[in-house]
């Protein structure tokens, strides 16, 4: 079991939406919470209203993109509370594009922002907790990451949250010797202002801010799904912290699709493969 007070947490993506709200449900448990975006004004906010509520937060500029900024953050965040032995590689990006028509920048950009951040982000911060034996990871995947056929037109996001999933489960069984817990976060619907802030937040070398303000439920005007708020998905998250689990979910609502649209494809080519083996089974 991961104790939450006392601990010193490093959040990204926390000056809005899902990091946000774990940022303020961090402190509310007792933890120091470094609060990290690629919008220092937004992660100011944030950590002003934590220590308004009684709270301790430090802002921090981190862009999950360069692993220098990430190392920088963590020595700032290390400066101001401590060892780090709680970590939210939380920061996202999101796209609807088809295959054949994204652009180079955007396919690069939501690929090393959903992905490669949360692998640079591990690759900082777990050094020190491995030295220390102790500590908790978590990183915010998606449902999409779970049953990728779930949205259509969201094939470069799927596949950057596939493998947060894949890395996450992997890296468990690494950390557990070492008494490290690992959690990955799989929302299945979150109310967030995603597009405004990733469309002002990216950065020119991946094709520079523009957009327009979109607010995330448009994006599943054909999905039935009922929306949580991240102040209500983020208690979900440290309960699965606080009791090791490998992954969360918010929406139990979704165990039906999950069966349809990915055990169920999955169960069906172990019974083609089976049926081959059959057809072909050299007689005895």
């Amino acid at each position: 079991m991961t104790e939450i007070k006392g601990r010193a947490a490093f959040v990204t993506g926390a000056g809005s939406g899902i990091g946000q709200g774990l940022a303020k449900a961090l402190a509310a448990a007792g933890a120091t919470v470094a609060v990290a975006d690629i919008l220092l004004d937004n992660a100011q906010a944030v950590a002003e209203e934590i220590n308004t509520a009684g709270g301790k937060a430090v802002a921090i500029h981190c862009d999950v993109c360069e692993r220098d900024s990430i190392k920088k953050a963590k020595a700032e965040a290390n400066a101001a509370l401590g060892p780090i032995s709680l970590l939210f590689a939380n920061a996202g990006v999101s796209n609807f594009d088809r295959l054949s028509e994204i652009s180079d920048d955007t396919l690069d950009w939501i690929l090393q922002v959903n992905f490669m951040g949360v692998a640079y982000c591990m690759q900082a911060f777990l050094p020190d907790m491995v030295a220390a034996r102790d500590g908790h990871v978590m990183a915010t995947a998606s449902t999409a990451g779970l049953f990728p056929t779930w949205i259509p037109m969201h094939s470069t996001y799927a596949a950057a949250k596939l493998g947060i999933v894949g890395l996450m489960l992997n890296i468990g069984m690494e950390l557990a010797e070492c008494n490290i817990g690992s959690t990955v976060y799989c929302p299945g619907g979150v109310t967030a202002k995603m597009k405004a802030n990733m469309m002002r937040n990216r950065p020119a070398r991946f094709g520079g801010p523009g957009g327009v303000e979109v607010n995330s439920e448009a994006s599943f005007k054909n999905i039935t799904l009922t929306f949580l708020t991240p102040d209500e998905v983020a208690p979900m998250v440290l309960r699965a912290i606080r009791n090791n689990r490998p992954i969360v979910l918010d929406h139990s609502d979704q165990r039906a699709l999950f069966q349809k649209t990915y055990v169920d494809l999955v169960m069906g080519a172990f019974d083609d493969v089976a049926a081959y083996e059959r057809e072909h089974a050299k007689p005895k």
